[in-house]
């Protein structure tokens, strides 16, 4: 497992059914998790202090109790500083588990001893980006949300990145891959955290069990000669570390000499030493 834990400013306190209390900077967020199916332990006092408790509608969905929070704040990680507000279904603009994938692009980046561009799909609010961005590469960042793209600039500028050269793209990623890909343009380094359902900006519609595994072999026809890593993540729990090696080895690793890394993704849990299971990826590195 790739554990996420060098955060200072974030930390799961605790976690069990079906709910995971976590540290957001100094606020105190209660959220579900459909991970954490044992019980809670009801002696962390976390529990009874939270700012906000995110309870899900049996109907679907669900909504904030807002108790203590203010409409946004910031946290850091290492250089990195994100704003966070709370959302829709539960999120707060930034999955921290991903962090073990900032640490291994920063790495690679930096050490890649050569100029590196990066694409950035399903983009979000920009961890990836920030990551490439501040280890010195180049990125395209593209995302189907006009809101979450401004979101990601915001990000940019409070991490002091605004001036790095990064170019951000609304539109649908299939469509802006095709044109990429008609233009001739190559990518050094892949990055990808496909929704597990979307819809772009004109109403098309994305199911990642259905439309991955072609938009990933598209996708590879934008590598350039001697790729640097392609990165693809994924929280739906019916993609396993294990499916998504084997879709970069029968697309990347045919294409490219190098290797595939899969792990699931995790988060330390403070009040038991257990790890959290958020999702899972897969890496091909090139030789």
């Amino acid at each position: 497992m790739w554990i996420a834990n060098n955060w200072s400013d974030y930390a799961v306190l605790d976690c069990g059914g079906g709910e995971k209390v976590e540290k957001w900077g100094p606020h105190i967020l209660v959220r579900p998790d459909p991970q954490a199916i044992w019980p809670k332990i009801d002696s962390v006092n976390a529990w009874k202090r939270a700012n906000a408790i995110y309870h899900r509608s049996k109907s679907g969905g669900g909504q904030w109790e807002i108790r203590k929070l203010p409409a946004q704040w910031t946290i850091s990680y290492k250089e990195l500083t994100f704003n966070l507000k709370p959302m829709s279904f539960k999120h707060t603009g930034l999955f921290p588990e991903q962090a073990a994938n900032w640490d291994f692009i920063m790495d690679k980046v930096r050490t890649a001893g050569r100029p590196v561009n990066v694409l950035n799909l399903f983009a979000y609010t920009g961890g990836a980006t920030l990551a490439a961005a501040a280890a010195g590469a180049s990125v395209c960042h593209v995302d189907a949300s006009k809101g979450m793209t401004q979101w990601a600039r915001e990000n940019a500028a409070s991490s002091g990145l605004a001036d790095r050269p990064i170019r951000w793209i609304v539109d649908d990623c299939k469509k802006f891959v095709q044109r990429e890909i008609r233009r001739g343009r190559k990518y050094d380094a892949i990055i990808m955290d496909p929704p597990s359902y979307g819809r772009g900006p004109s109403g098309e519609t994305w199911k990642i069990e259905e439309d991955v595994a072609d938009f990933v072999k598209l996708t590879m026809e934008l590598l350039s000669d001697h790729p640097l890593f392609v990165l693809i993540s994924s929280y739906s729990t019916g993609l396993a570390p294990s499916v998504m090696a084997y879709l970069l080895g029968i697309t990347a690793r045919v294409q490219h000499d190098g290797y595939i890394e899969a792990q699931e993704l995790g988060l330390p849990v403070q009040s038991t030493g257990l790890v959290l299971p958020c999702g899972s990826s897969a890496r091909f590195i090139g030789r």
